[in-house]
C-alpha cells in the first residue's frame, strides 16, 4: 500500500488511458494519488479528474513558479475564488496548496513576482490550515526567506517536492518545520544519483513518496512516461538504501502522507 503524493495524471499524456493508469496504480497498491496543478487550467483539470475518481484522486490548488507572469495577481485572484468556493462546501476537495514555490533554474526574469506569488499562497495555506506542496529549484535561500515569517502559522506543514540535494540541504529544510517532509521520487533510482546516500541518513518519518508523473520515471522505466504504478520501484530502492523491508517503507511513508494530507483519516 502506498500514496503517490505528486502526480500530474490530469495532463494530456494520460488522455487516452487514464482509466487504465488508475487501474494499474490500484493494482500496484496505490491508496491515494494526489494531483498538484500548476495554473488555473490544470487546477480545473485536477478537480475534474478527482470528481471522476473521488476515492483515489485528490486535487491541490496553486500557481507554479514557472507559470508566474506579469499578470499573476489576476490569476491568483481567480484561484483564490476557486479555493474559497470549494472550502465553503460540505466536503472540500482541495488537500493542499501546490504546486507552489520558486524556480530560478531557466529564467530569473520574474524573481520578485515569483516570491510575491509564493508568499500569497503561503498565506492561503496558513489561513485555511492546509499543507503546502513546494517546488524549489536553484532558489533554496530565497525559498526559506519567504517561508520563515510563516513558520509558526503553518500548522499543517508540507512537502519539499522532488528533493535531490545534499544531506546538508535536506537537514536545513527539515529543520525549518517538524511537519515538513521531503518528497522522494524516481531520481533515487538513477545510476549517478547521490540521493541514495542522502536518504540513507534521513529519518523515514520525514519522507513521502512521489512520482511527478509523467516526468522522471524510475529505473527500470526511465525514459518512459511515468505513472503512479511505478512507486514500488522507488520503495524497493529506498528499502535497499536503508536496509529496511519494503513493507516498512510502505507503512511509514503512507502514515506520513495520511497524517499530512488526511489527518482525520490517519
Amino acid at each position: 500500500m502506498f500514496i503517490d503524493t505528486h502526480a500530474h495524471i490530469y495532463e494530456e499524456e494520460f488522455n487516452e488511458d487514464i482509466a487504465q493508469t488508475i487501474e494499474r496504480a490500484i493494482a500496484a497498491g496505490a491508496r491515494k494519488i494526489l494531483l498538484p496543478p500548476t495554473n488555473e487550467v490544470s487546477t480545473l483539470k485536477a478537480v475534474a479528474l478527482a470528481k471522476r475518481y473521488p476515492d483515489i484522486c485528490h486535487p491541490m490548488i496553486g500557481l507554479h513558479p514557472e507559470d508566474v507572469s506579469d499578470d499573476y495577481p489576476t490569476t491568483l485572484k481567480r484561484l483564490k475564488k476557486i479555493l474559497e468556493d470549494d472550502l465553503a462546501t460540505p466536503s472540500p476537495q482541495f488537500v493542499a496548496i501546490g504546486e507552489v514555490g520558486l524556480d530560478y533554474y531557466w529564467d530569473k526574469t520574474h524573481k520578485e513576482e515569483q516570491q510575491q506569488a509564493f508568499i500569497t499562497q503561503i498565506e492561503w495555506a496558513a489561513t485555511h490550515n492546509l499543507p503546502l506542496m513546494i517546488h524549489s529549484r536553484s532558489a533554496n535561500g530565497d525559498l526559506l526567506k519567504c517561508l520563515k515569517p510563516w513558520r509558526d502559522k503553518l500548522h499543517r506543514g508540507g512537502v519539499f517536492h522532488c528533493f535531490s540535494g545534499s544531506i546538508e540541504e535536506a537537514r536545513e529544510l527539515l529543520r525549518f518545520h517538524p511537519d515538513f517532509y521531503l518528497g522522494i521520487g524516481g531520481i533515487i533510482t538513477f545510476k549517478n544519483s547521490t540521493l541514495p546516500q542522502v536518504v540513507a541518513q534521513l529519518p523515514l518519518e520525514r519522507i513521502v513518496l512521489e512520482t511527478d508523473s509523467p516526468y522522471m520515471a524510475p529505473v527500470p522505466k526511465r525514459g518512459k512516461r511515468n505513472e503512479p504504478s511505478f512507486i514500488p520501484y522507488i520503495i524497493e530502492k529506498i528499502s535497499q538504501t536503508k536496509g529496511v523491508d519494503p513493507s516498512v517503507i510502505e507503512r511509514v511513508t503512507t502514515h506520513n502522507a495520511m497524517k499530512l494530507f488526511f489527518p482525520k483519516q490517519a
